[in-house]
């Protein structure tokens, strides 16, 4: 799978992979200068990076969980999806969830980015679903984990 990036001008990093493990690639903020967030307060950074993805591929932005759990930065959607037709700016919808303002720095690392092939299902409406043994338990229906 070849990943197409294309930098504006206002961006000074390229996305990369940390490890040779990493299933994720750091995402930057491409501001000139601080951004800060209140509790609370949501905005939609830049990353300077337009892409281009293979047929079948989705890039997925999840938050980064250094910025989660230390500074209760998060993202607006959880987890958003980049769709393979889109070639517009990558911008991340953060949210900080603690009680104190948390400031932004031009470059910082603030989310990360994994390419995930996917699927369209067929969709098929039918009248009734087969039976399970769960049936309509939702949330919490199958007990606590071990």
């Amino acid at each position: 799978m070849i990943l197409k990036i294309f930098r504006m001008p206002h961006n000074r990093f390229v996305p990369e992979y940390k490890t040779e493990g990493a299933a994720g690639m750091d995402l930057c903020a491409a501001i000139e200068e601080e951004i800060t967030l209140q509790p609370l307060e949501r905005k939609l950074i830049p990353t300077g990076l337009k892409i281009e993805l293979e047929h079948g591929y989705e890039a997925q932005i999840r938050p980064r969980s250094g910025l989660s759990i230390k500074h209760g930065i998060s993202l607006i959607n959880c987890v958003g999806t980049i769709d393979e037709d889109y070639r517009g700016e990558v911008c991340i919808p953060v949210v900080n969830l603690s009680n104190e303002a948390y400031t932004i720095q031009p470059d910082e690392r603030i989310a990360q980015m994994i390419i995930a092939k996917y699927e369209q299902a067929k969709i098929e409406v039918v009248t009734e679903l087969s039976e399970t043994e769960r049936g309509c338990g939702g949330f919490g229906s199958t007990g606590k984990g071990v």
